[in-house]
């Protein structure tokens, strides 16, 4: 903002201190308009920029709420079935010892190069390490330690208590506004991390079963194809398969349980940042609009000390001129420091 003061009025203005005090008004008067009015400015560029991050964690919580429900649901489909098959079939705990005899008696009835080479595979994996650690966890119908949760801030955690108990939004911001930026990236880190190292941790015994699951199934084709001449070795075999797909569905079931709460986990933070970034947008916002309201009380000064030089009562309208110069800079200063 330029303020160009004509000749005619600087000559009429008397060449005393007070007069060069009321030709600096306008000026200076000017200079703190401009300073607002860039403050204002800055302040809504961002609060558009937190919107917008707002709107990007949004979306990221979105995708973990979806990861979460989908492993409920699958997490529920395991259960329905292990259920169907309990209440249709006599089930037995998984036996590592029947499983190989049965596959090795199966191969030797059917006595063919598809079946002796699935049951060399199926013997191959049972022996391995990762397939002796799944048919441990199999047979005990649990899954890998997910490992303890890792430790929150507390101020964090009064945030994720709040939330959870549907406190007023007022109390939550309360709340969040004790939490810095690092330190909710830092507890969502952990939470990505905890996630990570489950998997890592089940992604071999996982394989492990679905390469179990596989081969049993090409046994069973195997059979189906040329079935055996001794019903009783098929009908163990069948039993054997059985028993492996109920601990294959426990098993399943309690691992998406705990995949779908660790997702549940990341996802709650993710809105603990969605709920800051969009009241730092407000904040920005009503600090942008105050900023506002002082660059038009500097811009009355500008006009009123312009007018001051031109008319006669000088005192008052110069007293005016300054008040609303005085009142833009105070609130100015209000506005940034507790606003």
């Amino acid at each position: 903002m330029k303020v160009q003061i004509p000749d005619q009025l600087k000559a009429e203005v008397p060449p005393t201190k007070w007069g060069k005090l009321l030709s600096a008004t306008p000026v200076v008067m000017a200079v703190v308009a401009t300073m607002l009015a860039g403050l204002a400015s800055s302040e809504m560029t961002r609060a558009q920029y937190d919107r917008a991050l707002a709107a990007q964690q949004q979306s990221k919580a979105g995708d973990q709420w979806s990861f979460f429900q989908a492993k409920r649901l699958r997490g529920a489909i395991q259960r329905n079935a292990l259920d169907l098959l309990q209440s249709t079939v006599e089930l037995h705990p998984l036996n590592a010892a029947a499983l190989k005899d049965t596959a090795e008696q199966l191969a030797a009835k059917v006595n063919d190069a598809e079946a002796v080479k699935v049951k060399t595979e199926l013997l191959a994996v049972l022996d391995s390490p990762a397939g002796q650690q799944a048919l441990s966890f199999l047979q005990r119908g649990e899954v890998p330690p997910a490992g303890a949760a890792p430790a929150v801030d507390p101020n964090v955690k009064a945030a994720l208590d709040a939330v959870e108990n549907l406190a007023p939004d007022p109390e939550v911001a309360a709340v969040l506004a004790r939490i810095t930026n690092e330190a909710l990236e830092d507890a969502l880190r952990a939470a990505r991390d905890h996630a990570q190292a489950f998997d890592t941790a089940t992604k071999p015994v996982n394989q492990a079963i679905d390469s179990l699951d596989n081969l049993l199934g090409r046994l069973a084709a195997c059979l189906q194809a040329k079935p055996a001449s001794d019903g009783a070795s098929s009908a163990a075999g069948a039993s054997v398969t059985r028993d492996f797909t109920a601990a294959r569905l426990r098993y399943a079931a309690l691992r998406y349980e705990v995949e779908a709460r660790l997702n549940q986990a990341i996802a709650t933070f993710y809105e603990l940042q969605v709920r800051k970034s969009n009241i730092s947008a407000e904040r920005h916002h009503n600090r942008s609009q105050r900023f506002f309201f002082g660059m038009l009380a500097a811009q009355l000064g500008v006009i009123v000390s312009t007018l001051a030089m031109a008319a006669r009562q000088r005192n008052l309208l110069w007293s005016i001129a300054a008040a609303a110069g005085l009142v833009a800079i105070a609130f100015a200063v209000y506005v940034y420091l507790y606003v």
